[in-house]
């Protein structure tokens, strides 16, 4: 297999410096293609991009990494030692490498590390923090990286089928409680499904998939917990990663095992339809925050307002009702990646999670969620999982 090509990002007059891991660090993994547990160093300037390894990872470094030059640590500190005679500190190893290649004065992400950043001041390196996103090339998804996120899409719904395996194959017992494989289907045992599937699948699962049930569901954020039970309201959402190459999926279901009763299936249809009226209104050009605001008008419209109820005579107390999150997500290597959905004009190529939800204290919550690729015209759905109610 060949080496990929270098990944530069805008031309710029200013070097830029990444000093991270890129396992979680999507800037790094976004600028070099390397997968690496550990910190090293990264360098575009003068037009070209050079990094720093330690000798477990530069051989590897060297077949894999997308970026024109790889440099041994150890190397670079036995050759500085014998020409200066005498031992230098890591930092000033790296300070040596920058300077070497213009980089004294470079650009750093907005949470560049402070004490690594006054390390580097120490050896004449003066680091500029750049607000806002650091690579926005990242924004903007190439046709080989919209198939990674179609992949792991796919990922994703391999776990999502799985819940509904579990559900429609549970049992209806007493007090409305389901029970599957001998015993109580719990969140826990069926999140342990889920992330088994998507393991099996190619993913790194996310450990904290949601499953929430009843009145859990209608906090967005709860994992959910305990026995699950039948004619509630269940939200499943899901958010892997791709093993092989970092980027995450993300798809949210709402589903009743067994009946659904009236006010259910009015709120699942509505939910549904507010992100039909999102999805529809998706395309380059258009303010994502004008269509957070048609969605929220349209839950108000349909009975549905966004507020705060059951609170106490001096304002205290009470819970949130109707739709109170974002409408959608930027989507990558990073799970909630920059743009904002509700602060972006869209551009082509961006991806975007669109998940409105509604959240009714006493009856439960409903999420929807799919994945879309802004297009010229409109968007392409990435998600192609169905959306089945009553199992």
């Amino acid at each position: 297999m060949s080496k990929p090509s270098a990944r530069k990002g805008p031309t710029v007059n200013r070097p830029r410096l990444i000093i991270s891991e890129s396992e979680s660090g999507a800037d790094m993994l976004h600028a070099t293609g390397f997968r690496a547990p550990d910190s090293f160093v990264y360098l575009e300037s003068r037009g070209g991009t050079a990094i720093l390894l330690s000798d477990l990872e530069f051989d590897r470094g060297r077949r894999q990494a997308a970026v024109d030059e790889v440099v041994s640590l150890s190397e670079l500190s036995a050759s500085l030692e014998k020409s200066l005679g005498r031992k230098l500190s890591p930092m000033e190893v790296i300070a040596r490498f920058l300077k070497a290649r213009g980089g004294s004065r470079p650009l750093v992400p907005s949470d560049f590390p402070l004490g690594l950043a006054r390390e580097l001041e120490e050896c004449d390196i003066v680091v500029s923090p750049v607000e806002g996103m650091f690579r926005p090339e990242r924004q903007i998804k190439t046709a080989e990286e919209v198939r990674l996120m179609t992949q792991v899409t796919r990922i994703t719904e391999q776990g999502m089928e799985r819940a509904f395996e579990v559900l429609r194959a549970a049992t209806i017992g007493p007090r409305n409680i389901l029970r599957w494989g001998g015993g109580i289907l719990t969140s826990e045992r069926l999140r342990i499904e889920i992330e088994s599937a998507i393991l099996r699948a190619g993913g790194i699962p996310a450990g904290n998939s949601i499953v929430a049930c009843g009145e859990q569901a209608c906090d967005p954020h709860e994992r959910g917990h305990g026995p699950l039970k039948a004619h509630q309201l269940i939200i499943l959402d899901l958010f892997p990663r791709a093993a092989a190459s970092g980027y995450y999926g993300d798809l949210t279901r709402t589903v009743v095992r067994g009946k659904a009763s009236e006010a259910q299936t009015r709120l699942w249809e509505v939910c549904l339809l507010g992100q039909k009226l999102a999805l529809g209104a998706l395309r380059s050009g258009v303010d994502g925050g004008k269509i957070h605001r048609e969605v929220t008008q349209f839950f108000t419209d349909n009975g549905y307002p966004t507020e705060r109820v059951g609170m106490a005579k001096d304002g205290s107390g009470g819970r949130w009702s109707g739709f109170f999150h974002g409408t959608g997500h930027g989507l990558g290597l990073e799970l909630h990646e920059a743009p904002r959905f509700g602060a972006a004009k869209l551009k082509t190529g961006q991806v975007f999670t669109i998940e409105p939800g509604l959240y009714i204290p006493g009856l439960g919550g409903v999420r929807h969620e799919d994945v879309a690729l802004i297009t010229k015209t409109g968007h392409r759905q990435l998600s192609r999982c169905p959306k089945p109610f009553e199992l």
